[in-house]
């Protein structure tokens, strides 16, 4: 979207699942600030979270030099939130480029960076005392 000044408003937003977490990217011409949840990545959660946050902007090099990311992530573990995020900001970063070959390289470092783990906890079974699959106990013997 162009306004008046000539100031280029892009604006792209994304989505990122995993488990119980959705966390929702918006990404905006800017400097090149990421945030989640409000708070600039570099002083965010725990580190193995940080860095796998990181991962897809390590990876696209300097694209994200003239781009602000906002996450907002809800609901699942830190693992979890972590992990939509950075299906989120991967999906961001490819929308906002459309560059194949970078495309390419995510799926070629991991798959997970631009496609969902579909994988659901497992509902616990009535008197299994709270297990999915364990054996039962037999009553008549």
């Amino acid at each position: 979207m162009q306004v008046p000044g000539g100031i280029n408003m892009k604006v792209v937003h994304t989505s990122g699942k995993r488990k119980r977490a959705i966390a929702r990217a918006t990404l905006r011409a800017g400097s090149g600030l990421v945030t989640v949840n409000r708070i600039a990545l570099s002083a965010y959660g725990p580190r193995i979270a940080k860095e796998k946050i990181e991962e897809p902007i390590i990876l696209s090099g300097g694209v994200l030099g003239k781009v602000d990311v906002s996450v907002n992530v809800r609901g699942g573990g830190m693992t979890s939130q972590a992990e939509a995020s950075r299906l989120a900001i991967a999906r961001g970063i490819i929308e906002w480029t459309g560059d194949k070959n970078l495309e390419k390289e995510f799926l070629k470092y991991d798959r997970h960076l631009l496609v969902a783990d579909v994988r659901r906890k497992e509902p616990a079974k009535p008197n299994s005392h709270g297990q999915a699959r364990a054996k039962r106990q037999k009553s008549y013997r």
